[in-house]
């Protein structure tokens, strides 16, 4: 681990950001170049002591959850992600191994969509980042491990991932996570990590396997679904799904489709995300 050069890689990517960009307000009083220390460990979902020991060269070695969270927060370009690793004595996550990280690319994608709730997923329905106004509307799922990181997973195996939809949509949603699935399998036959997903969602759902016997099969482009907020009631959206050229990732969009989803949507922007659960605290308001 380089402590000094990580130290100076972090401190210079932070100065270097607009708050702006990642959706704080750059008033005249603001005396800090780029971003604040503290407004780094909110976004990154650490404490704000340890990002000033980072800057400082005075941390433990980052764990490479931790490092995927700096990225994240600091908009890293997938070389700059890249390097942070090595500066920190960790081998890169591959590109396109379970570990990935959101391609730059679509990270500021999420910034440039502000108030529009926005997610990036992999092929297999991990969420890799969610712009502020995501995570207002759904919570905080970047924080998940193991198979709870995939948002079929916790579909068919947390009934408390459910109440996002109400029963009546319930079925239809089921298919589509199910067909998706089916697209990604089919994508990656032969990959040990998708085999063993598919086979312990069979182990332990039902009705995985009633749908998985069907062999549907749908890549989730466009979309619209009800959702149940526990602050601010029932919402309409429509979802759009742009997915990269090599089908590794997603950019889900989620719009308003009706006025009255709109007016909610607002005031939701103002209560804020206080009180709100974050960091994979509460499942009840899982995308899919």
């Amino acid at each position: 681990m380089q402590r000094d050069e990580l130290a100076d890689f972090l401190r210079r990517r932070r100065e270097a950001i607009r708050p702006a960009e990642v959706g704080f307000t750059d008033g005249p009083r603001r005396r800090a170049i780029g971003l604040r220390r503290e407004e780094v460990a909110m976004l990154a979902g650490m404490s704000v002591d340890y990002v000033v020991r980072l800057e400082q060269g005075r941390s433990s070695q980052p764990s490479t959850q931790l490092l995927g969270a700096l990225a994240r927060a600091l908009r890293l370009s997938d070389d700059e992600r890249d390097h942070l690793f090595h500066l920190a004595g960790h081998r890169p996550p591959p590109a396109d191994g379970v570990a990935r990280l959101a391609r730059a690319g679509l990270v500021r994608m999420l910034d440039l969509l502000g108030d529009t709730p926005a997610l990036v997923l992999s092929d297999l329905g991990e969420i890799l980042a969610q712009n502020r106004a995501a995570v207002l509307l759904t919570g905080d799922h970047t924080g998940f491990s193991g198979d709870r990181r995939y948002v079929v997973y916790r579909w068919f195996t947390e009934p408390a991932a459910r109440a996002v939809c109400p029963p009546e949509e319930q079925e239809h949603q089921a298919r589509q996570l199910v067909a998706d699935l089916r697209a990604a399998v089919g994508r990656q036959s032969g990959d040990p990590t998708v085999a063993g997903l598919v086979g312990r969602l069979q182990a332990a759902s039902a009705d995985f396997r009633r749908l998985w016997a069907e062999h549907e099969v749908a890549v989730r482009r466009a979309d619209r679904k009800t959702m149940l907020h526990p602050r601010v009631g029932r919402l309409v959206m429509n979802c759009e799904t742009l997915v990269t050229p090599d089908q590794g990732q997603q950019l889900l969009v989620l719009t308003p489709a009706d006025a009255e989803t709109r007016e909610r949507l607002e005031l939701l922007r103002v209560l804020g995300i206080e009180e709100f659960p974050t960091r994979a605290t509460d499942d009840s308001r899982l995308p899919g």
